[in-house]
């Protein structure tokens, strides 16, 4: 905290000043906050969990260590080197030069050629609405409207699924997202050999990982490479998600959590559904539709049960075609992209799995899938200042509590209204609330579209970039205050900490405030400005509750101060 900011003029600055003034940006990062605290913290554990050879492990753990102790071998090749000869092997099996002269040449027409592909992308703001996107047409049709130079799109389809053995017709179904992009990329091509793209394309392949480290300073601002530990820990964790989620649960987890997790989750809901008869923008008919979707929305909390089964041998069943080999680290990363690629490609053809987590455990983060109308807290996030069975209820409700309220909403954002309770995008408004849906968004987006980000030179944040999360801070913080209430209506106040002079509605709002504490360098505040689709960190505390009444009346903050303006945006 920083006690000499007033609280009703700058309210970020009141709760996060003294995180901000104590923690310096690591040399590795582009930025540092509280959810980057935390995943250092994790990846300790993790590297701990990984390091330690245990005789008894069983085989998928067996295997995760493999994978560490490979990227961890320092024997093989620098990593400039690696990717310089790979590059050369390419270009060998290809009948290309090796001359250097020749390869900067060839990187020159790269350069150009990737310009050109970026060129024919549709701006972020034109691809925003979900359903001007969902382009549904057979591989037939693709091929007639997008030759691209002769391109044969059946053959590459059919020949891409005979890896696992689908066969495709003309006639089989998809859906084309970015049909603007194929007709310009049309052009492109077009402007380009057959010869010249297939280069092109194997030089833009090896080099992209070693530019994304040599720019990472210039567009970042990072000033060293992370620590190769720290890389390999993200790896293994990436590709074996499950593996690794439970060697961290089994270190860490504690078990009650997730049975208090889902009792805040109802108690949430019900504030979600009790808050609809509030809203004057929406008809009697919408209103149902989406008491029955919030009813629909299935959670899952901390990990998979089955990871933990001893005697379920379904987590080693998941990586059975994985062989991996200390010394041969590039050939285990063929092995993940082969084995990654071939598991999304059998989903074709197997029905949906209704109880397929979407992330592994060990992740410090929570999300809402609108196809599948479903929540996920994975455990790495169910920790202080989050999360604890041992703070007061206030901090759990202005934590996490937050957080299932932001996610819940995310169903309801620009996005995920556009799908049903059951996850299949449908139109379940009537006119009359998809209007009135749409002007309640406008307040919004002009209000966070008026803030300017001083370390990004004074830009804007874009209102409608960021719409989807902003809705979703707005109402996540709403329902879970009004959820903290009702417990305390039903429990009884909690008795105050001693040696703070703050009543625990405030420690719920600060709480809330605090998780957001976070610093980035102007060059990655330059870059996430353009391309991030949440506020800076400072606004998305300021702006929800600017617009929540109930904050000013805890603060006492006068109207037409800052953080009580006199114009409110409210959707939900």
């Amino acid at each position: 905290m920083d006690p000499t900011a007033e609280p009703c003029q700058n309210f970020y600055q009141y709760a996060c000043g003294g995180w901000l003034s104590r923690h310096v940006i690591p040399e590795t990062s582009s930025r540092y906050n509280i959810f980057d605290t935390l995943r250092d913290e994790l990846e300790i554990i993790l590297k701990g969990v990984l390091e330690t050879p245990e005789q008894e492990d069983r085989e998928a753990f067996q295997k995760a260590k493999m994978l560490y102790r490979s990227c961890m071998n320092e024997s093989e090749e620098a990593y400039f080197q690696y990717m310089v000869l790979i590059a050369k092997m390419i270009r060998e099996d290809m009948n290309m030069s090796k001359d250097d002269n020749f390869v900067q040449e060839e990187m020159r027409k790269v350069m150009e050629f990737e310009t050109d592909v970026a060129n024919a992308t549709v701006p972020t703001e034109e691809r925003h609405d979900v359903t001007l996107l969902y382009n549904k047409m057979t591989v037939a049709e693709l091929q007639e409207k997008f030759e691209l130079n002769g391109f044969n799109w059946t053959l590459f389809i059919q020949n891409v699924m005979s890896s696992v053995n689908i066969e495709i017709s003309p006639n089989e179904e998809v859906v084309v997202h970015g049909m603007p992009y194929l007709r310009e990329l049309k052009a492109v091509v077009a402007s380009y050999s057959a010869r010249d793209v297939g280069s092109r394309r194997d030089v833009v392949w090896m080099t992209r990982e070693v530019l994304g480290l040599l720019f990472s300073k210039a567009l970042y601002g990072m000033m060293l490479e992370e620590a190769r530990w720290r890389e390999c820990v993200s790896y293994v964790n990436t590709n074996m998600e499950n593996a690794v989620g439970a060697l961290y649960v089994r270190e860490t987890f504690a078990g009650k959590s997730k049975s208090m997790v889902r009792d805040l989750i109802e108690k949430i809901r019900e504030v979600f559904i009790e808050t609809l008869d509030e809203l004057q923008w929406m008809d009697e008919a919408s209103k149902g539709k989406a008491r029955e979707k919030v009813t629909a929305i299935r959670e899952q909390i901390g990990y998979p049960d089955y990871i933990l089964e001893g005697q379920n041998e379904k987590l080693d069943r998941e990586y059975t075609n994985l062989n991996f080999s200390e010394h041969e680290y590039f050939q285990n990363i063929l092995q993940n992209l082969q084995h990654g690629a071939q598991k999304s490609l059998r989903k074709l053809r197997e029905k949906v799995d209704q109880d397929l987590w979407l992330i592994g455990a060990a992740v410090v983060n929570a999300f809402y899938s609108p196809n599948r109308n479903q929540i996920v807290f994975p455990a790495g996030i169910l920790q202080p200042p989050f999360f604890s069975k041992h703070q007061p209820q206030a901090l759990n409700f202005g934590g996490i509590g937050m957080v299932i309220g932001h996610e819940i909403t995310h169903g309801f954002d620009d996005n995920g209204r556009n799908f049903d309770k059951e996850g299949n995008m449908f139109d379940w408004w009537s006119n009359f609330s998809a209007t009135h849906f749409k002007e309640q968004s406008r307040c919004m987006i002009y209000q966070y579209g008026n803030y300017t980000w001083e370390l990004a030179g004074g830009q804007n944040v874009s209102g409608i970039n960021t719409l989807g999360e902003n809705i979703a801070d707005n109402g996540g913080v709403r329902q879970a205050y009004k959820a903290y209430l009702k417990w305390v209506a039903k429990e009884g106040q909690e008795p105050r900490l001693p040696g703070l002079d703050l009543t625990h509605n405030q420690l719920f709002f600060l709480n809330f405030a605090q998780v957001w504490c976070g610093s980035y360098r102007p060059e990655y505040a330059s870059q996430s400005i353009k391309t991030d689709v949440h506020s800076p960190l400072k606004y998305r505390v300021m702006g929800s509750l600017q617009n929540f009444e109930a904050f000013s009346e805890v603060f006492h903050c006068k109207k037409g101060t800052a953080m009580h303006p006199t114009e409110k945006c409210r959707i939900w």
